[in-house]
Parts: structure tokens; C-alpha cells; sequence
């Protein structure tokens, strides 16, 4: 199965109104589309992120030409090549060439790697919760209940953007207005120093219904976590940036986090990404991947999850949810898998088992314009 042509679809959909995390504001959401064809006639495609202007000069000038006669099978040594050059590329150009080989099989990419353990993946509403308008917190919790009405029992929402005392208003404001049964994720980007992560405590210790916290300090600060991760009464979450087990090694054998959270668009191919989340099993650990950016990658992550082995006994609890972004994007319906009622039932067929929308694909195509 040669590779006999490459396609790209830069998109870019510029958003009404700014949302965002502690990183700052999303005025813009992108994504990159590849689709690489191959001379037996199977198609498969893969995902990317960065900024659109030097990636897409990039990936045609460099990646298409390395790409083009190459064996599709060859996907290892290919990604190999392709990560040191640009590891995000290497994640897309993976996807693609897993797709293809499943495809070529007749089986889908569950089978590929497998089979599948668990025939739905929970998944949990991811926002942004921050607005440039003073009225953000009453947004924000609105935005929430909208997503608990629709059947998500799983939220999570950012923290770290304002002072402490003006996040925790928020939050208590949350936590008040939903249920028991809503279960809620506190995400702080890295915004925190240890003596800050701990002021939380007093507040996280009112509420019993709590995922995690994800991520409070900046990651490089190890030692500080297995210090906040002893004291703190909900379980401690990060890892989205990490990339390679070296990164997570760390972690896993100071005991720093509970909960590993890799993102397959951010590491070195599927096959990289599938032996972090098998790296934090072998150390017990549970993973919920980060896969808040595009929906093909999501849909990996789910497929990945579902071939993971449970994390415990306990059959309500068999395996982890997955992110799932229900902010104003239309990326997510690019390879439209909805969920209900909180849960994603894997697709069937081969490869990834749906087809791209085209129309949208088409609609939201960047037009080449430099945006900021």
C-alpha cells in the first residue's frame, strides 16, 4: 500500500465571542486535517494542531514529500523520522497510516489493536469558563447546567484565571446549583504555587462529589505535587504535555499524580500515545485522557480507552472518562460521534468506522489570511 497522495485541510473558525482558561482567551479555533491516500485505493485520516500558517507550509513543503511513495505499513519507522522533524505532525501522519492499515484489514482500529474491552467510553463535558464580560460567572454556570440538562454527569471547568477568592465564588456557586450526582473536575493550567493549590482545600472539603484537580502547579515541580497529592482529599490530575515516559516517569515513581491524563495529539504517534497510557496502568494508575482539540483525536482517545484494561473491580467504575469539548466549535462534528447521556457507543466498521462531514470540512477551510 504505497502512499500515493496527501491532502490538507487547514480550518479556522473565528468565534463570535471570546471564551478561556488561565492561558488567556480563544478568539479563534483551528485544526488540521490530513488525508493520505494510497495507490490500493484506502484512504485514512489524521489530525494536527498548531498555528495554521506555518504548519501548513511546513507539513506541504517537508512532510508530503518525504510521505509520497512510502509503504503505509511502514508507520512506525515513518513517525519515527516525522518526530524529530515535528512531533505534533508525527501524531496526525500516525492516525492517517493506522486508519489505512485497519482499513486494508477489514477491521476497525479497535480490532487493530486488539479488540475492544468496553463497547462505550464515558466521556465528560470539558468548558471554558472564562468571559470578557463582567457577567462570567453567571455564563459560566448556565453553560454548565445546559450540559447536566442534556445528560452529562461529569463537568469540568477552569480555575486560575482570576484571584483566588473571585475563583472560589465561582465555584461555590457551582457546587451549589448542581446535584450530588454531577461529579466536577477543577482544571488550574499550571496557575498555581503550592501555598495557593492548598488554599483550595477548605472549599474542596464541603463537597463530596468531586472528579479531580487537574494540574494546579506547573509540572515541572514534581516534589511539590507528592507534597499537595498528601494532603489534599480529592485526587490530583496532569500530564497533557508530557510526551514521552521519561516525562512521566517522574510522576509515576514518586507517586505525584493519581491520574495521568495524555493527549494523542501532543505525543509522538499512536503508538506513542497508546504506551503512555499503558505505561500509568502498569503503575496502577487510572487515565483520562486530555483531548480538548478536535474531534478525530478525540475519537482515538476513546478507541485507546477502550481497549484499556479496567482500572478496578468495581463495575460501576470499570474504566475512565474521556474530555469531550461542549464549547462553541465546530470542529467536534467533523467525524460526528455525539454522546448520550454521558457515553459514547464505539462505531462500528472499519478504520474509525465514520466518515468526514465534507460540507463543513469545505465551510470552515482557512482562507490563507493571517489571523490573531
Amino acid at each position: 500500500m504505497e502512499i500515493e497522495r496527501v491532502e490538507t485541510y487547514p480550518l479556522l473558525y473565528r468565534l463570535p465571542k471570546a471564551y478561556g482558561d488561565a492561558n488567556g482567551y480563544k478568539r479563534y479555533r483551528t485544526t488540521y486535517l490530513i488525508r493520505i491516500l494510497t495507490t490500493s485505493g484506502v484512504d485514512g485520516w489524521g489530525e494536527i494542531l498548531d498555528w495554521l500558517p506555518t504548519l501548513d507550509l511546513g507539513f506541504r513543503e517537508r512532510i508530503i514529500p518525504y510521505l509520497i511513495g512510502k509503504q503505509a505499513t511502514d508507520r512506525l519507522s515513518i513517525t519515527a523520522v516525522l518526530k524529530k522533524w515535528h512531533q505534533r505532525s508525527a501524531a496526525g501522519v500516525g492516525m492517517a497510516l493506522t486508519e489505512i492499515v485497519a482499513k486494508a484489514s477489514g477491521l476497525s482500529v479497535c480490532d487493530l489493536w486488539g479488540g475492544r474491552i468496553h463497547p462505550a467510553i464515558p466521556v465528560y463535558a470539558s468548558f471554558q469558563s472564562y468571559r470578557e464580560e463582567p457577567e462570567w460567572m453567571s455564563t459560566s454556570i448556565a453553560q454548565v447546567m445546559e450540559q447536566v440538562g442534556a445528560g452529562f454527569k461529569k463537568i469540568k471547568v477552569k480555575i486560575g484565571g482570576r484571584s483566588l477568592r473571585e475563583d472560589q465564588k465561582h465555584i461555590e456557586a457551582l457546587m451549589n446549583s448542581l446535584g450530588p450526582d454531577v461529579c466536577v473536575a477543577l482544571d488550574g493550567n499550571q496557575s498555581y504555587d503550592l501555598a495557593a493549590a492548598r488554599d483550595w482545600e477548605h472549599l474542596i472539603s464541603r463537597y463530596p462529589n468531586w472528579m479531580w484537580l487537574e494540574e494546579p502547579m506547573p509540572l515541572d515541580q514534581v516534589q511539590e505535587y507528592v507534597k499537595l497529592r498528601a494532603c489534599l482529599p480529592i485526587p490530583l490530575a496532569g500530564g497533557e504535555n508530557l510526551v514521552r515516559p521519561p516525562q512521566f516517569l517522574p510522576f509515576l515513581q514518586n507517586g505525584a499524580l493519581d491520574i495521568y491524563q495524555p493527549d494523542p495529539m501532543h505525543a509522538e504517534g499512536l503508538e506513542s500515545y497508546r504506551a503512555l497510557v499503558e505505561l500509568a496502568r502498569q503503575f496502577s494508575h487510572r487515565v483520562s485522557p486530555h483531548c480538548y482539540d478536535g474531534s478525530l483525536s478525540r475519537l482515538y482517545a476513546i478507541y485507546a480507552q477502550a481497549c484499556l484494561p479496567a482500572w478496578s473491580k468495581m463495575n460501576s467504575q470499570q474504566i475512565e472518562p474521556v474530555e469531550w469539548d461542549v464549547m462553541e466549535n465546530p470542529f467536534t462534528e467533523l467525524f460526528p460521534v455525539k454522546p448520550v447521556q454521558g457515553e459514547v457507543k464505539l462505531p462500528e466498521g472499519p478504520g474509525i468506522g465514520v466518515e468526514p462531514d465534507w460540507e463543513r470540512i469545505h465551510a470552515l477551510r482557512w482562507d490563507g489570511e493571517v489571523y490573531v
